[in-house]
């Protein structure tokens, strides 16, 4: 067996065990989709992934990349970033961070944690705690 042979197929094992250990049950179109999306950490929209997952020659249709992220949200693998009702891109890093979106470039950027969310503490509504916070700067490139 070659390293990678062996490379492959420790990464297959790792995303399948990813997969089941979310109670996902595990096909070869959801493998293909996991294995593009939890290459690295990244930002992807779906009609990205679908390019990317469809470009290693296992063809999957649009209607079930939309599946496979929603389940993949719902079951904590990606996050969902919502930038605008015709615009998400879903984040395979699933750590505590925000976001910098550049509206000319069409980029999302992370950024680190140090903006945590304290200054939110003082203006909860009564009775409540914080879950969570998903901040998303937008900004622009300077003009020369």
């Amino acid at each position: 067996m070659t390293d990678l042979t062996h490379n492959e197929a420790l990464q297959k094992t790792t995303v399948d065990q990813r997969l089941t250990e979310r109670g996902i049950f595990v096909t070869a179109q959801r493998r293909a989709i996991a294995d593009v999306l939890f290459a690295r950490n990244q930002h992807l929209t779906a009609d990205q992934l679908l390019m990317l997952v469809n470009e290693t020659g296992a063809k999957v249709s649009k209607a079930t990349i939309y599946n496979t992220l929603g389940l993949f949200a719902e079951k904590g693998l990606v996050r969902e970033i919502h930038i605008s009702s015709a615009k998400t891109f879903y984040d395979s890093n699933t750590s505590r961070h925000h976001h910098f979106y550049n509206m000319d470039t069409g980029d999302l950027i992370d950024m680190k944690e140090r903006l945590a969310p304290l200054f939110l503490q003082s203006d909860l509504p009564d009775g409540t705690v914080m879950e969570t916070a998903d901040i998303v700067v937008r900004v622009r490139n300077q003009k020369p």
